[in-house]
């Protein structure tokens, strides 16, 4: 069981002397494609820390991208792991079934929004499970159309990069793409105040006609099989719409026949302190993607929705070698418990007071913060600069940078990339979460 001390040390600089030889021999062998962006390799992690191989411990504000949401090697998941594994490790779900599969498709349809008849069928990615929730929208209504988001973020297969929204680093060079994809406005408090007025920041309904208008007219309801957004936005910038815009989007895809498809990949599983993002505006999507933090840090995605749009797609037309691996689930079935045993749906919400505090209190003296936003464990700081809303991505790369030779993990992400986005494990202290936002306000007070 992994369990390293939970304080942040700097035993060397960062990075290290371990770890800049590991960096080394990484650009000799892996594709120069595949970045890093914290310069410390990991050798162990648990609670609120990661510890790297020169022996540094580096507050974690970053979960892995909102993956060990329980906190790192949690001790139900690790026993999970190794019993499935001594047991067996795969024999594909689709050729000799087990149980562990079934059980996990169980507490999907239980624990997400909805009290209906629901199937689920398991994956590997979080970009698999939205191509799949695509296919079964259009196998269910016979159309092809599909509608995303501006700033969205969905994946980076063919598909799922047609669906994101940001070219550089997802789709640059990269096409070109699945036909068939349009785009609609998002509501974006902060953006919206800027160029739409203060009604349109506020008012979700009016931030939704305003794009169901531009579905209308660009798609038209009878081409649409589906609508997908995250009900807040993950890589987009931690955007949370304004109250009113989900269930507005909903109801006109329910009076129209089109699917509503929640990307909750990054949102799920007690992350936003509700075990999904959607029921905070208490709205059921027709299909919801999980991924990300359902699995204690095995790569396990998800499908879940109504009966009878689950169930459109012809015996064999779903599925995958991997999907549903039994190591996988046999930790989601883990991480599940945990959620609930351990109460950390309410354990996020603590943890959002404790950031909305502390960064609000940064907001008022230091006019480069232009917003604070999020929900639960999932909260932003969008960096402008001083006396505009001008987007300020040096500065949020920067603050990252020396936040990193400081010893705290941090990550970025928005559109214009100037989104400051933490997401603290669950697990981790009150005290280790303070000291990490303590950091970084000394640091952007530097800067």
């Amino acid at each position: 069981m992994s369990t390293v001390e939970q304080s942040r040390h700097l035993a060397t600089a960062i990075p290290g002397p371990r770890s800049s030889e590991l960096m080394a021999r990484k650009n000799a062998a892996v594709a120069r494609g595949v970045g890093t962006t914290v310069p410390a390799y990991a050798v162990r992690a648990s609670g609120g820390i990661v510890e790297d191989a020169d022996g540094n411990r580096l507050i974690d504000l970053g979960s892995g991208i909102a993956v060990t949401t329980i906190g790192n090697s949690a001790p139900r998941v690790v026993e999970a792991v190794a019993a499935q594994a001594a047991e067996f490790t795969h024999t594909c779900f689709m050729v000799t079934p087990y149980e562990k599969y079934v059980a996990v498709a169980e507490a999907l349809n239980r624990l997400t929004p909805g009290t209906g008849e629901k199937r689920s069928a398991l994956f590997n990615s979080g970009s698999e499970a939205v191509e799949n929730a695509v296919k079964i929208a259009r196998s269910y209504t016979h159309k092809q159309a599909v509608v995303s988001f501006d700033h969205a973020y969905h994946g980076r297969t063919n598909l799922t990069m047609a669906l994101t929204a940001k070219s550089m680093p997802y789709k640059h060079g990269f096409g070109p793409f699945a036909p068939e994809i349009y785009r609609a406005p998002l509501s974006y408090p902060f953006r919206d105040a800027e160029f739409g007025g203060k009604e349109m920041a506020t008012d979700g309904e009016l931030a939704a006609r305003r794009a169901i208008t531009v579905i209308d007219k660009q798609v038209g309801a009878e081409n649409l099989a589906a609508v997908i957004i995250e009900p807040i936005q993950g890589e987009g910038g931690f955007i949370v719409p304004a109250e009113g815009f989900l269930p507005a989007l909903l109801d006109w895809c329910r009076a129209n026949d089109v699917v509503f498809i929640a990307d909750e990949v990054q949102t799920g599983f007690a992350r936003t302190g509700a075990m999904f993002a959607c029921e905070h505006e208490g709205i059921v999507p027709d299909l919801i993607v999980t991924a990300k933090g359902i699995a204690g840090g095995m790569p396990l995605s998800a499908v879940t929705g109504r009966v009878e749009i689950m169930d459109a797609p012809h015996v064999s037309g779903l599925g995958g070698t991997y999907g549903g691996n039994p190591t996988a689930c046999a930790a989601a079935l883990a991480t599940i418990e945990t959620i609930e045993a351990d109460g950390l749906v309410e354990r996020a919400a603590h943890l959002e007071s404790l950031m909305k505090n502390k960064l609000g209190r940064i907001q008022a003296e230091d006019d480069r913060v232009g917003d604070v936003r999020g929900r639960g464990a999932m909260i932003a700081v969008e960096l402008v600069k001083s006396g505009t809303t001008e987007p300020d991505a040096e500065l949020t790369k920067a603050l990252c940078a020396a936040a990193h030779r400081a010893g705290v993990i941090v990550l970025s992400c928005g559109t214009f990339g100037n989104v400051l986005r933490f997401l603290p494990p669950l697990s981790i202290s009150d005290e280790l979460l303070l000291e990490g936002l303590d950091v970084i306000a000394r640091i952007l007070a530097d800067l």
